[in-house]
């Protein structure tokens, strides 16, 4: 698929990740919208995932469970789920779920329950694991948070993937910049990030996380590493494709109001009643 394929995708799906949080009246959209070129990537070119259900396809956990939206959002595009689901995010009994809930969606891509930070590596470490111990060829793919890696297991996880030389597992580090209450290093400060992963034993790659030629390379770097765990630190922008969002950790956890909505969707070359999920009207 070509470049310019996956950026309709992308469009695509930042127009329903926007949709789905404007009707919720809730979610988080500035780390969906940075990692959709990253979502687009895995499912289209990189990952083997022809049907949610076949038992030899790749697995992806997202560790940073609120960016549900994105997830959902790449899975609707698959065809996985409907998209008749968009104006049900965070509804009570939904099964687009504020963050994703396996038992929502036990059959359509949903691979883990995630949400409470720092747990996804070490889920995906135990796929990865149980690949390599019935030598089955699958690979696991788990998308982390900047803020994330603040918690203590991610780095008990990223010990344990090093020590049982799990090199079919792959992170990407959807690395914004920003978290809840600001930026990482007025926060809590992550680097040097490459290094302290070198220092766990991982193979480390830099990318830009917003561009598909990047990160294919980065991809393709990561099928030549063997013996080691490897992590793609893909430096994006949070709030990717909409201009009053961008960079801005105010849109960590906000939904768009009416004037807002139809703005983000002019942006991207429609308006609010046009949306999948009916916009503003729906």
């Amino acid at each position: 698929m070509k470049y310019d394929e996956l950026k309709v995708i992308a469009k695509n799906m930042r127009k329903n990740i926007l949709t789905m949080i404007y009707k919720a009246k809730s979610g988080h959209p500035g780390g969906s919208l940075s990692a959709v070129e990253i979502m687009v990537y895995l499912y289209y070119k990189e990952m083997i995932i022809d049907s949610p259900t076949d038992e030899n396809r790749d697995r992806f956990v997202l560790s940073k469970g609120h960016g549900a939206p994105v997830l959902y959002a790449v899975l609707m595009e698959k065809g996985f789920i409907s998209k008749e689901l968009i104006p049900t995010l965070r509804q009570v009994d939904s099964k687009l779920q504020g963050h994703p809930d396996m038992k929502k969606l036990p059959k359509a891509g949903v691979e883990a329950s995630t949400g409470s930070l720092g747990q996804g590596l070490s889920i995906a470490n135990g796929m990865a694991l149980a690949f390599k111990l019935d030598k089955k060829p699958n690979r696991v793919f788990a998308l982390l948070g900047d803020g994330e890696i603040n918690e203590g297991m991610i780095w008990e996880a990223a010990m344990l993937a090093s020590h049982y030389h799990l090199d079919n597992l792959t992170a990407i580090l959807d690395h914004n910049g920003l978290q809840i209450d600001g930026k990482n290093e007025d926060v809590m400060t992550i680097k040097p990030i490459d290094k302290k992963f070198e220092a766990f034993g991982w193979h480390v790659i830099k990318a830009d996380g917003n561009d598909f030629e990047s990160l294919e390379k980065a991809f393709e770097e990561r099928k030549s590493v063997k013996g080691k765990p490897a992590i793609i630190i893909a430096e994006t922008i949070k709030g990717k494709g909409c201009s009053f969002m961008e960079n801005e950790a105010g849109w960590h956890g906000k939904a768009p109001n009416d004037e807002q909505f139809c703005k983000a969707m002019e942006e991207m070359g429609d308006i609010g009643d046009k949306t999948e999920g009916g916009g503003l009207n729906g």
